[in-house]
């Protein structure tokens, strides 16, 4: 067994795998970003190397740094957990050529299974089932575009060395072809260096089911069981449980045998994944993931092994000592990713400080940040995973949406009420399982729920304990009561709260409120929530919901109905990477005006009402701040 490694990634899969190296007496080497100098991952490690600048082409994605940096701290093998170099031949090569271990296949597993079209070829010589589709070499337009005509839409259409839904469209009319064509090859080429495409045949109900498979150098290969990931969004997984629920025994096995197939045909070597398209009681291979997937705690809940302890033990050599028959999967288990997000707005990435952060501890969290860290718009903005466990699937949803309902985030907007919507919807419960769930529940599952009378009260007193309230206060007037009188807003609401000696007054009720640590008591009954005033926003944390009121100053004068539906302006910073009006254009709300590329996804910039383009202020390729001024439209 080595003795150092180095751990070429960042956040929390660096801090998961820095986990069970430091149990295993294995020393640790971080990189990092300038933008990570003082991120998680680097304080936790024995050794960490300044890498570069805050982009991943100029640091996560440099080769030769990162190899220089195994070498300058004498670690002996490089772990390149999930994500930038990975799925890397090249990466892996580089650290062979440098005398260091890869822990992960060999570069001609990631090869042969880095692109999508050369690895349905070889699955489809494998005997593995495919869905129907083009695979070819050839990439223009034309050629792509007759393919998806004689595929018949709905179509899929993927990055070829894609992956976490980068490169993806699914297109369902003929018009919107070239578009989607244009934007996938855009993103893989930003996020993997290759812009080829391959067109399949989109299912409508599908699931996504994967199978966790193992192999030695010793000629063992073995699967681990099977993970439903169907719920996604922007074609990314939101929620992943094991093993999936619903299959058959039959069916079950015949995955994993195919998933051992898949890995046999290349020779695969260390942790991998093969991912399905299931619909009703036929499976299809999608790809493979030659590396550790995100989503790897469940399995090793259900199996109680430690997968990356396996990878350290087979990348030194070691044997499997199981047999297929000799492993077992125990109980259920659940695990939601939790990102810095909004919802509501398309899953629109957020950026920002992380000013309260307080995890559940009854249950595995796997983290990268810790309150006051930020998060930028270089990387990925995931901010933690929660997962349970529990003896059957029913107590595991359980104990994880109360494990949501602790968690407490504050500083930016987060996908956590969204979460806890989506493991304890009833259809979800019920398993009733494909990748449309999010846009069939979308009515429920994005319904912002409503402050209760105990958040406004928290929210109320909080503003009420400011020493000098300015306009805000009423005390100083003559010949009155002492009172005092704040204005909150939250979304679209405005509540008038007065405070004087009978309690705290809004809607025309009265409620006896009082705080403390923690708590609130709201006409005798006290419930437990956390209050962070930064006026003049002040954040109700309570039940796994984040309630933003705002102070609002009643002597400013009101906002124009309307400013600002001339003005595109970037909401995150990000890179420019599609203009797709001019000047002079005659445009409709909701059209689309500018595509941002931020946080490993595109954003799409639209016109908020009718209008003619005046003004184009960036060119593809500008790098932009948030709130800078794109296009401007006049009536």
């Amino acid at each position: 067994m080595f003795s150092t490694v180095l751990i070429a990634n960042r956040g929390e899969i660096a801090c998961r795998i820095m986990r069970t190296a430091k149990r295993m007496g294995i020393a640790t080497v971080a990189v990092y970003s300038d933008a990570d100098a003082n991120a998680m991952h680097v304080a936790m490690a024995d050794r960490a190397v300044r890498i570069g600048p805050p982009a991943p082409r100029d640091s996560y994605l440099r080769i030769d740094a990162i190899i220089a940096a195994a070498q300058a701290t004498g670690a002996q093998a490089v772990h390149p957990g999930y994500g930038f170099l990975s799925e890397n031949a090249a990466f892996a090569e580089a650290c062979a050529a440098a005398g260091l271990i890869f822990i992960g296949p060999p570069a001609q597993a990631i090869r042969a299974m880095g692109g999508k079209s050369q690895s349905k070829a070889l699955m489809a010589a494998a005997g593995v089932p495919l869905v129907p589709g083009y695979h070819g070499e050839a990439q223009d337009l034309a050629t792509l575009r007759d393919a998806a005509l004689g595929i018949g839409f709905p179509v899929l259409i993927k990055a070829s060395a894609g992956g976490g839904g980068k490169g993806m469209r699914v297109v369902t009319e003929a018009g919107d072809l070239d578009a989607a064509i244009a934007a996938a090859q855009r993103e893989g080429a930003s996020s993997f260096g290759d812009p080829r495409l391959l067109i399949e045949r989109y299912l409508t109900k599908p699931r996504h089911v994967e199978v966790q498979v193992f192999a030695d150098t010793h000629g063992t290969a073995l699967y681990l069981f099977d993970r439903d990931c169907s719920v996604q969004r922007r074609h990314q997984k939101v929620i992943e449980e094991a093993p999936a629920p619903g299959l058959s025994d039959t069916m079950r096995a015949a995955m994993g045998q195919a998933a051992v197939t898949a890995a046999q045909a290349v020779g695969y070597i260390g942790a991998g994944t093969v991912e399905f398209i299931v619909e009703g009681p036929t499976f299809a291979f999608m790809e493979m993931n030659t590396r550790l997937q995100v989503e790897h705690p469940v399995t090793e809940a259900i199996t109680g092994l430690d997968l990356v302890e396996w990878q350290f033990r087979v990348a030194a050599g070691e044997a499997l000592p199981w047999r297929q028959q000799d492993l077992r999967a125990t109980g259920h288990a659940v695990e939601a990713r939790l990102y810095a997000e909004d919802p509501a707005q398309d899953f629109r990435p957020a950026v920002g400080r992380l000013t309260h952060l307080k995890l559940p501890d009854d249950v595995r969290v796997d983290g990268g940040v810790r309150s006051g860290d930020r998060i930028t718009p270089d990387y990925d903005p995931m901010i933690a995973k929660v997962i349970a466990h529990g003896s059957d699937r029913e107590t595991a949803l359980r104990r994880l949406a109360a494990a949501l309902a602790r968690t407490e985030i504050a500083g930016l907007r987060t996908n956590l009420s969204f979460v806890r919507a989506v493991v304890t919807h009833p259809a979800f419960i019920a398993a009733e399982l494909d990748t449309g769930f999010i846009p069939r529940h979308a009515e429920a599952l994005f319904a912002e729920p409503p402050p209760s009378d105990h958040a406004i009260a928290a929210a109320a007193l909080a503003a009420l304990a400011t020493p000098d309230l300015g306009p805000w206060s009423e005390a100083w007037r003559m010949n009155l009561p002492t009172s005092r009188s704040v204005l909150l807003r939250t979304g679209d609401r405005d509540i008038a709260v007065r405070a004087d000696a009978t309690g705290l007054t809004w809607d025309g009720q009265t409620r006896i409120a009082a705080a403390g640590p923690g708590r609130v008591t709201c006409d005798g009954i006290s419930r437990p929530l956390v209050t962070i005033p930064a006026l003049p926003l002040i954040t109700v944390l309570q039940d796994g919901a984040a309630h933003l009121f705002t102070l609002i100053d009643p002597l400013a004068p009101p906002e124009a109905e309307g400013a600002g539906a001339g003005h595109v302006m970037s909401p995150i910073p990000g890179r420019v990477v599609a203009v797709l009006v001019a000047p002079g254009d005659s445009v409709v709300k909701g059209q689309k005006l500018i595509m941002l590329e931020a946080m490993k996804m595109e954003l799409s910039l639209t016109a908020a009402a009718d209008g003619i383009v005046a003004e184009i202020r960036c060119a593809v390729g500008d790098r932009v701040d948030e709130g800078v001024e794109l296009v401007r439209l006049e009536d």
